[in-house]
């Protein structure tokens, strides 16, 4: 399979020159182990889910680590948690040496109790999700950004009945306690059918026969390992009642595909989740964007209880912000700028300092349309892989 370069690369190079260790956190199979061999070819490999390599550690941890030369890369690390101490003790003695340690793991909960008790000032905590279309065009709503999905597209239903079986089995199970996993397994097909809707506990729970913080403790899982997205709501004082639940997004739309029993872009047009299924790529990628820059993820969904409703804010540069609605037809018409044009006269009218907005309709391409047309007075239509490559470019 072809390396595909990953926009996180120069983040990756910056945080080795600078730090002792750099971690890098993301979900299964989204390229960490791939990338990091890319970029540092003579780093030494260890996999620390073999079992006898994880039994030669456990005996002897400090031998273990003694026999190694740095650079070295230890991967999938959330199976041995105690290594963060000695390789504390190892930085400490040396704190002036860079890019010695390089950690990867995809339990992010509990991988980040350990980064955070014992690595806090020592590495460089960094997060590597499924390929952007930034990075690939053949990632798109049905496929999503799986390298390994991108690369057999015609396995991708087995691929995806695979990974759903492998992240049951290891990562939810290693976490936390879930008895039944084919009620598990119901929970992600709910979760699925709520796709891009307001995140309601007590609405999931009851299908499933489990208690609302039962869910809570599900959702803090999935939204741990990257397996959904939950987008806040912004708040700002309008002088209006905002609703303050967060929106839910399955993260990778070819995974939701697959929750949905979506398996031909023929059927995904006829989908009644085509829209949010688009909303959420729209969603992902905005996120992919802002983590591969090396900044933490700022992304929010607006909607108050008169009706006034807009799919995404994001703060932008120099105060600016993007006020983003998305439309998974290819045809745009004037009116669908009305929500943004609603509130971004709302913002102005009570924020002191009064910021400047970016406003865009983001839907699919048409054939023989241009890329980027006025929708009306300060608003733009953009198809959404050129606003996806604008928004990288920032």
């Amino acid at each position: 399979m072809r390396y595909v370069p990953r926009a996180l690369e120069p983040v990756i190079r910056e945080a080795h020159r600078r730090f002792p260790a750099v971690v890098l956190t993301g979900p299964r199979r989204a390229g960490k182990t791939r990338l990091l061999g890319h970029l540092f070819p003579k780093a030494r490999y260890f996999l620390m889910e073999e079992p006898d390599l994880v039994a030669r550690f456990r005996a002897d941890p400090r031998g273990f680590l003694d026999a190694i030369e740095p650079p070295v890369v230890l991967d999938e690390i959330q199976n041995v948690p105690e290594v963060f101490a000695h390789i504390r003790a190892r930085i400490d003695r040396h704190p002036s040496r860079a890019g010695q340690w390089l950690l990867t793991g995809s339990q992010e909960a509990p991988l980040m109790q350990g980064v955070t008790e014992s690595m806090a000032g020592r590495a460089a905590i960094l997060q590597l999700l499924p390929l952007s279309a930034h990075e690939s065009p053949r990632v798109d709503l049905l496929r999503g950004g799986y390298p390994e999905v991108l690369a057999r597209p015609a396995s991708a239903r087995l691929w995806f009945s695979s990974y759903l079986q492998t992240y049951l089995e290891r990562d939810v199970r290693a976490i936390v306690n879930v008895r039944d996993l084919s009620t598990f397994r119901r929970f992600l097909a709910l979760l699925a059918s709520r796709h891009g809707q307001i995140l309601n506990k007590s609405d999931l729970a009851g299908p499933l026969g489990v208690s609302v913080p039962t869910i809570g403790h599900w959702l803090d899982v999935l939204e741990a390992t990257a397996q959904i997205l939950l987008v806040p709501p912004y708040f700002e004082n309008f002088g209006k009642r905002l609703i303050k639940s967060p929106r839910l997004y399955i993260a990778d739309t070819g995974l939701a595909c697959h929750l949905l029993g979506i398996e031909s872009q023929r059927e995904l047009e006829r989908s009644p989740f085509l829209g949010p299924l688009f909303e959420g790529l729209i969603a992902s990628e905005i996120a992919k964007a802002q983590i591969n820059a090396g900044r933490r993820r700022e992304l929010y969904h607006f909607r108050d209880q008169q009706g006034l409703e807009v799919d995404f804010v994001v703060p932008g540069s120099a105060g600016v912000l993007l006020l983003v609605e998305c439309k998974a037809g290819r045809t745009v018409t004037p009116g669908m700028a009305a929500p943004l044009r609603r509130l971004a006269e709302a913002m102005a009218r009570v924020r002191s300092h009064r910021p400047s907005a970016s406003l865009t309709v983001v839907h699919q391409p048409a054939k023989d349309a241009p890329a980027s047309t006025a929708l009306a007075p300060g608003v733009r239509a953009a198809p959404w892989r050129q606003f996806i490559d604008e928004l990288n470019r920032r």
